[in-house]
């Protein structure tokens, strides 16, 4: 399983806020069917191959694009563990496993 942390921001918008966006990107990312989790600084990405999140991300970068901007910033971070199958979920309980 391969876990990503999504982050898109639109460049030269007429305001401070950018919850429209995000919107439309989790939107296009609904149509993927990829798995996915927001938070409050990016959306985590959770997919088998490295094409699947590769084109999920490129689908919710268009999305923002299509919605008038003319730049957008992407930033990704991949987690690609190949020697265990690892949910996002797997990881946040191992976390809290050992927290107590």
């Amino acid at each position: 399983m391969i876990s990503a942390e999504l982050t898109i921001i639109p460049i030269g918008t007429s305001g401070t806020s950018l919850s429209k966006y995000v919107a439309v990107a989790v939107a296009a990312l609904d149509e993927t069917g990829i798995k996915y989790q927001l938070s409050g600084m990016g959306t985590l990405l959770e997919a088998e191959t490295l094409n699947e999140l590769f084109e999920a991300i490129k689908v919710a970068h268009e999305a923002v694009l299509k919605e008038g901007m003319d730049r957008v910033v992407t930033s990704v971070k991949i987690d690609d563990r190949r020697d265990r199958d690892r949910t996002m979920d797997d990881k946040v309980r191992s976390v809290e496993e050992k927290l107590g």
